[in-house]
């Protein structure tokens, strides 16, 4: 009898009906995704706030989802092996000082393929201390960060710093890189100015539409365009075929998997390092992108990167909805500041008034009392200023980030042997 593992079947066929919770289907997502346009453009005709559904916003929103969408999934390559990977904040910084030190020699290109394997390397670190070792996840993902931070800053000052160097006289300090060559980007022509000039009648809806539907066919990088590619490639890899059927194997009962005669090693070492080599190529976008490595370019990304997979619920299409999200608000901060996070209090309090009539539908009556409080308090925090405090503005994706994760965190399912140490012939 052969003890092969195959493909799974398609979501749903044979599936018992009326147990566990409702799958998301493709129509319901796409109901979600044209409800959140119709209330941003709400709000956008509410406050006034232009820039909230703008082409700018979008771009930028855009470039900022797709550096952390690679860290997300980065982390949900990793885990769905059964290794937690939280080094990948040090994983892009390693990808973004090896884009800056290769880019501005050879080129965007050159930059992006070196990133990749610069995130790699600590990819190969972490495996080799969590697979081969069996140190705790945790410990050896800070230790990746630690390690990264300190390397990345003394091979700066090595390189980028040093008196009379070419790099100095290129424009290096100990601190950045010198400057490199832009990456192309690509820009639908007739589509793009007639949507700009839709965008400019402030029509409600319409006009948001056509901001947001603007701010991505317009100036995208060619890199933008390889991360969708990797996450659709990574779907039909990880649950179209029999490899990924196996490396997902691992991470939720590597003992039988190892029974039928999975290599569970191999497939857990493949798994980080494409991790490491995903996050790289994020870190690399932020160096391409502003055209030189600077310390502490990554700025917590890593983690927000991680934050999307589990928002994500570790599928490919929820780490690309998280980022979505969490790119805007990063490119909210950075773009428009206090005025348009100051319009979001509004959606805030209406979002949390509608979570707590439904945490009150479900007879959970103190859960609907704090919601209920704080929609009013922002209510009030609204009507009774005209902007936002800059370090507020400034902390507005990481605080994104932490009531993301409040709101959905019941509804996880993270891989059942996620994190738990694992020794070859353990099961026998």
């Amino acid at each position: 009898m052969s003890t092969e593992l195959k493909p799974a079947a398609r979501p749903g066929a044979g599936a018992p009906r009326g147990g566990g919770r409702r799958k998301l289907t493709y129509p319901v997502v796409l109901l979600i995704v044209a409800g959140a346009i119709v209330a941003v453009s709400l709000l956008r005709v509410v406050t006034g706030t232009d820039d909230l559904t703008s082409a700018g916003q979008f771009s930028a929103a855009l470039a900022a989802a797709t550096s952390i969408g690679l860290a997300g999934l980065g982390g949900l390559w990793a885990e769905r092996a059964g290794v937690v990977n939280i080094g990948l904040e040090g994983m892009m910084m390693l990808g973004s000082f090896a884009a800056g030190w290769i880019g501005w020699q050879h080129g965007p290109w050159a930059a992006a393929a070196v990133g990749i394997l610069g995130g790699a390397l600590g990819g190969l670190v972490h495996a080799i201390a969590t697979v081969s070792f069996g140190v705790d996840h945790i410990v050896s993902g800070v230790a990746v960060n630690i390690l990264a931070l300190g390397a990345t800053q003394y091979l700066a000052t090595l390189w980028f710093g040093a008196e009379g160097s070419a790099a100095m006289q290129a424009g290096g300090n100990d601190k950045q890189s010198p400057p490199m060559a832009d990456m192309p980007t690509f820009t639908i022509p007739g589509l793009s100015d007639a949507l700009q000039s839709l965008e400019s009648h402030h029509w409600f809806l319409v006009s948001d539409v056509a901001g947001i539907l603007g701010g991505l066919v317009t100036n995208v990088s060619w890199l933008t365009v390889l991360a969708v590619l990797l996450f659709v490639g990574t779907f039909y890899l990880l649950w179209r075929s029999s490899f990924g059927l196996r490396l997902r194997s691992c991470g939720e009962a590597p003992v039988s998997a190892e029974s039928l005669g999975v290599n569970v090693y191999t497939y857990k070492y493949a798994a980080v390092l494409v991790s490491g080599a995903l996050a790289g190529l994020g870190g690399a976008f932020l160096s391409i992108s502003t055209h030189f490595f600077q310390d502490g370019q990554t700025g917590g990304r890593g983690y927000i990167g991680l934050a999307t997979m589990i928002f994500g619920n570790w599928r490919p299409g929820g780490v690309a909805m998280g980022a979505g999200l969490f790119g805007f608000m990063d490119a909210m901060q950075l773009r428009s500041g206090g005025p348009t996070v100051h319009a979001l209090l509004l959606g805030l309090a209406a979002l949390l008034a509608v979570l707590a009539l439904l945490r009150l539908r479900a007879a959970k009556r103190t859960q609907a009392a704090v919601a209920g409080v704080a929609a009013v308090l922002l209510v009030l925090w609204y009507f009774l200023t005209d902007v936002v405090p800059l370090e507020l503005v400034e902390a507005s994706p990481y605080i994104a980030t932490l009531l993301v994760l409040a709101l959905f965190a019941q509804r996880l399912r993270p891989p059942k042997a996620n994190g738990k140490p694992y020794r070859r012939g353990q099961g026998t």
